[in-house]
């Protein structure tokens, strides 16, 4: 069982792979907030949210993850959270982006399985 109320931000447009990451990752004990797009995730920091670590989809509507990325970067109360692009196949450009930019990790959607994602989020917690 993971350390119990440690924060994560799950900022994924695909429902799906959101909800699979959020059931595996509340099942270990992990206290999940969702956001469907960049717009929400600043809001949920506008909010006073600090999550200890966010799973950052690179591809989203109305603000992209490097965008994000860039924002919280800029901020003294976000730019410590740890992030983990999460990221399609053909995008290693954007992944060489968010490495720079900050991002702690990534990993490509199609190549991990939810058990893989969870021990991700543990080596960066």
């Amino acid at each position: 069982m993971a350390d119990n109320n440690k924060k994560i931000l799950i900022a994924e447009d695909d429902i799906f792979v959101a909800d699979i990451y959020h059931l595996k990752l509340t099942q270990e004990g992990f206290d999940v907030t969702m956001a469907e797009d960049g717009q929400a995730v600043m809001k949920k920091f506008e909010e006073g949210y600090i999550p200890d670590l966010m799973l950052l989809d690179i591809m989203m509507p109305r603000m992209n993850g490097l965008e994000v990325l860039a924002e919280m970067k800029k901020n003294e109360k976000l730019k410590d959270i740890r992030v983990i692009l999460l990221s399609n196949l053909s995008q290693k450009e954007e992944i060489k982006e968010g490495m720079a930019l900050g991002a702690a990790d990534y990993l490509v959607k199609s190549y991990f399985t939810p058990s893989e994602v969870l021990k991700k989020v543990e080596e960066n917690l």
